[in-house]
Formats: structure tokens, sequence, C-alpha cells
């Protein structure tokens, strides 16, 4: 069966005890924080002569992300990951009427996939919150995890939950079949007296080929499970890519607006520029005929002037000269 191991303070390790709980909750913090827990933990065991119990947390390996997050839904969502390894343990032979255990075998199949589902959409979340990238491998790898951590339910020494430092893979079928053949020791509804070595060998087979068909089912749903998660990741995927195309889609056709406004811009500016220059051209051919006439004006006005006095010292002249009556 799954150890059980439970959720206590992080300041624990005084006794053995405590020491399990303090391990326990390593397991509990952020993944970045693991490394750093730890060595603290040794460390301090080690002062305090435990050395041995030192020793042993120093070899605790931090999770991958895919096993942190089994260990964070066992911690935090216990009801949901419980639920799961009780779908599991329904598949547990009690008798061998076959045909009984595969008519109740299609709802626990239906309930396993519909937990797989919950835990699937949780570790999401728990993902996505904590910063990590719940890619469609690291989703198809939790969930042969927790499909391996279901199956280890129904058998002895199984792997410890909550304390998981790498992914797990699903018990080999050998030790399945021989769970689902009931260890040789399952109800049998005829009596020994009337059974012979022949009916007996084919119960054994009949019970071997439904416990092989039954575990190539399962394998089937985590499948269909892990392909359903890397659909809906992937439609996420496309959403956002399509979302984010149809934003630069946007954005180009505004800045291709801007582009064409600020051409009608320039064009106006430059047509602008032309005409004042034209305009500046003229002015300074006006100024100049202006200044010409100017300097010509000038010129006459000293003429004029010259001519005025001419005049008048010949006028003056003229009056002395004229005699007197």
């Amino acid at each position: 069966m799954i150890r059980k191991a439970g959720k206590k303070d992080a300041n624990g390790g005084g006794s053995d005890g405590k020491l399990e709980d303090t391990i326990d909750s390593l397991f509990t913090l952020p993944l970045a924080e693991f490394t750093g827990a730890r060595n603290i933990l040794a460390t301090r065991l080690k002062k305090e002569g435990r050395a041995n119990d030192a020793d042993r947390v120093k070899l605790l390996g931090k999770p991958s992300v895919s096993a942190w997050a089994v260990n964070q839904l066992y911690w935090n969502h216990r009801d949901a990951f419980d639920e799961l390894i009780a779908t599991s343990k329904h598949f547990r032979p009690a008798s061998s009427r076959l045909a009984g255990r595969v008519a109740g075998m299609r709802d626990s199949l239906e309930a396993r996939r519909e937990s797989l589902t919950s835990l699937s959409e949780l570790a999401t979340e728990i993902l996505t919150e904590a910063g990590h990238n719940p890619s469609p491998d690291t989703m198809r790898r939790i969930l042969t995890t927790l499909e391996a951590m279901s199956a280890y339910a129904l058998l002895p020494d199984g792997p410890t939950p909550g304390r998981l430092t790498h992914d797990v893979d699903p018990p080999s079928f050998e030790s399945l079949a021989l769970l689902m053949s009931g260890g040789g020791q399952m109800e049998e509804s005829v009596t020994p007296s009337r059974r012979s070595d022949k009916s007996s060998s084919k119960t054994r087979g009949k019970t071997t080929t439904t416990a092989e068909v039954r575990r190539i089912e399962e394998f089937r749903q985590a499948k269909i499970t892990a392909a359903k998660a890397s659909l809906q990741e992937a439609k996420k995927s496309f959403s956002d890519a399509r979302a984010k195309v149809q934003n630069l889609d946007s954005v180009q056709k505004k800045a291709n607006a801007q582009v064409k406004e600020a051409e009608k811009q320039k064009r106006q500016v430059e047509s602008l520029l032309e005409k004042a220059t034209a305009a500046y051209d003229d002015a300074v051919s006006r100024a100049e005929a202006v200044d010409a006439e100017a300097r010509e004006a000038a010129q006459s006005v000293e003429e004029a002037k010259h001519t005025v006095e001419e005049a008048t010292k010949e006028l003056e002249s003229l009056l002395r000269a004229s005699p007197r009556k």
C-alpha cells in the first residue's frame, strides 16, 4: 500500500517523529526554496550530533517540476488525491464472477477519468500560480505519475506520496497481473471437489486475460486523459497565438495608417516648402529690383539737386548783372 505521510510544522526535527514531519514540510515548500531549506536542516541536525539523520536529509533530492506538482496535489488537495486512490482500489478483485466485475469496472474507469481530469486542472493551476509552465510534456508526466501512484495503491511498498523527487512509472504488468489474480487466492464459485485441473487453468487464464484487458484499458484512458490535457494546452496556445496575431494585425494597420498620414503631411510640407521657397525667391528678386530703383531714384535726386543748384547760381548771377534803375 502507499505509505502515508503527514503535513506538519517545518520547524521540527527534535525527535524521529518531528524529523519525519520536518522532512514532509520540505516537500510543501516552493520548489526554489527546497535545496536551501534542506541544507539548513541537515546542518542543524549535524550540529545536534545527529549525523545519520543529517546524512539522510542531505540525500533528499530536489523534486522535478512535475513531481513537485504531484506532491502539492497531495498536500493541498488531499480529498481529490485520495479520491483517485479510492477509484483504483475499486479494481481489486473480490470475486471470480467476471460479468459482475466487468459491469462495475466501467463505472470505476469513468470515476477514475473524472478524478484524473480534476487533478490535471488543479495541477495546471498550481504550476501557473507558482510561475512554472504547465507545458503538454509536463502535464503528461504529471498524469503518468498520478496513474502510477493510483496503481501502487493496490500494491505493498509503493512510493511515499507527498515526497516524490522524480516522475513515477507504473508498476510492471506482472505485479498488477498477480494482484488482479488475487495472488492465486480469489474466491471461487465452483467447489474444489468438482474442479478439474483443466477448468482451474482456464479460470486462471481468464483472470489473467481480464487483468491484461483492464491494464490496457487503464493505459488507454491515461493516454486519452493526457491527450485531452495536451489538446487543451494546444487550444490555449492557439487561442493566445491567434489573439496575438490579431493584436499585431491591428497594430500593423494603425502603423500603416500613421505612415500614410505622415506621408501625406510630408507631401503637404514639401508643397508648402516649395511655395515658401518660390515666395522667398520672388521677394528677394523684388527686393533687388526695388533696391536698384531706389539707387536710380537717389541718383536722379542728386542730379536734380545739382541742376537746382546750378540753376540757382545762374539766376543769382543774372540778377547781379542786371542794371539798376
